[in-house]
């Protein structure tokens, strides 16, 4: 019997509120891992959110899929679609037709400001869980209201936990608040070589996809959006191969797996049409690949990079290290946990007196990364989030990191990669799709066990609203 299981009519059931498990975003596929991962201590309705939902109206039941991917035989696994996240009239008759004993939310909170408005109405028969992230500094106090409205916290980076805590202040001892980082699904990303029985089709994947064999693959896997910075990767790589000359040139390629254009990034094949030259390579795989062929492509890789200016973790860089591939990452967000910085000699933790290492302060880290320090941090903002940290990376920098990777032995490359694959399994990281089920049975469990429903009546003294201060130091 798998561990912590219970009968499917004794568990609680949880309304699991973000993008359509079904489908390939960050969030889904994060969000898939753990109903999977825990339908045998819970049972779950996905209220399953896209754009223009083609299948809205619909409901599907995939606790048959469940259970072959769970090892049970009893999951209760639902998915109702709909365009958007949902309203309050829809949230309440679901809660109370599939008797829901919690709510579980995940992304951005603007998202949400409708169910944050009624969590007074909510929080007096249910709890409210929220698995989120923030992607930089300073602490967010305009999300303050959102925290607030959560009886457990799961953050999903160090950086997001630290948050959680400066904006609550006091107010975080009533809350649960808990780490739990991304977790891969090792059965999907895994290391290929030669004893392995996929080597033979990965070098022929390896041909039909690039038609030649390159000796040096450079790999990016994320959407094509402003914050992700892509073109500076380009512009990182052309300078990168401009050092090293057209003839050497000739060996590598930069491989991007993302849209060629998006309205909310820009025209890459504009952007490689105009500054690389014939010696530099760079090849769009501008389409849905299976695990496997994703698989592949890390395998290919002598490193995944991601240099996004505002990044809350960078799932690609999480999968590359499962495959045992090298990484290149600005340091910003959450691929700082994946880079395991070291303080005081332990994995680094964030408080008040030191928020973030992205100005560089301390450079010690794990053999499998080359991190890319910011040259910048610009604070940008919005009308609903008025302030935030946009951590630029320099394009020189980035030729720099690769320029590290391109002169070490293919032996030193492979070594470090095993490294990296070795750390993200560990007890330590919990970086493994179980482990991150785990760690949220273990904080929803204890939310339970804490919950005390909201008073039927509060009051509230009325009181001049004082601007917010910031709560830490704002370079440390």
């Amino acid at each position: 019997m798998k561990q912590g299981y219970i009968p499917k009519e004794q568990r609680k059931r949880i309304l699991l509120l973000c993008d359509d498990i079904r489908l390939h975003s960050g969030v889904a596929t994060m969000a898939r891992e753990i109903v999977q991962g825990t339908a045998h201590h819970y049972n779950w309705v996905n209220l399953g959110g896209a754009i223009n939902h083609p299948d809205q109206g619909k409901r599907f039941d995939l606790s048959e899929a469940a259970n072959q991917l769970s090892g049970i035989n009893d999951a209760d696994v639902k998915v109702i679609p709909i365009s958007g996240y949902g309203n309050p009239d829809l949230i309440r008759q679901i809660i109370k037709h599939e008797k829901i004993d919690a709510i579980l939310l995940f992304t951005d909170p603007r998202y949400w400001t409708w169910l944050f408005q009624i969590e007074n109405e909510i929080r007096k028969q249910i709890p409210l869980m929220y698995l989120n992230i923030w992607d930089d500094y300073p602490a967010p106090q305009y999300n303050e209201a959102f925290y607030e409205s959560c009886d457990l916290l799961m953050g999903i980076s160090k950086q997001t936990v630290n948050i959680n805590k400066i904006v609550l202040g006091d107010k975080a001892k009533d809350k649960v608040i808990g780490y739990v980082p991304h977790g891969i699904n090792e059965n999907l990303f895994f290391k290929i070589d030669q004893n392995h029985q996929q080597w033979s089709d990965l070098q022929k994947y390896k041909k039909d996809l690039f038609g030649r064999d390159y000796k040096h693959v450079f790999f990016y896997n994320a959407r094509n959006i402003r914050r992700k910075c892509v073109s500076d990767l380009i512009a990182g790589y052309k300078v990168f191969c401009d050092k090293i000359g057209p003839e050497k040139s000739k060996d590598c390629v930069l491989l991007l797996h993302t849209q060629v254009r998006d309205e909310n990034g820009t025209d890459l094949e504009a952007v490689v049409n105009y500054i690389c030259d014939d010696h530099v390579n760079v090849q769009i795989a501008d389409r849905v690949v299976t695990h496997q062929e994703l698989n592949f492509m890390y395998n290919l890789a002598n490193a995944t990079c991601l240099i996004s200016s505002n990044e809350g973790w960078g799932l690609s860089l999480t999968e590359s290290m499962m495959a045992g591939t090298m990484i290149i990452g600005n340091v910003t967000g959450g691929m700082q946990d994946q880079m395991r910085f070291v303080r005081d000699g332990k994995w680094m933790e964030f408080d008040k007196e030191f928020c973030s290492n992205h100005f560089g302060t301390y450079k010690e880290h794990g053999e499998w990364v080359v991190p890319v320090y910011p040259s910048n941090l610009s604070l940008v903002g919005s009308i609903p989030t008025p302030y935030i940290w946009d951590d630029r990376a320099d394009f020189r920098d980035i030729a720099k990191a690769i320029e590290t990777i391109y002169d070490m032995p293919k032996e030193e490359i492979e070594r470090r990669g095993l490294e990296g694959a070795k750390w993200v399994r560990s007890e330590e990281a919990m970086m493994t799709a179980e482990m991150m089920s785990s760690n949220c049975i273990k904080y929803m469990d204890k939310c339970f066990t804490t919950f005390t429903p909201r008073p039927t009546m509060t009051f509230t003294k009325i009181e001049e609203i004082k601007p917010k201060k910031l709560k830490h130091k704002f370079v440390y």
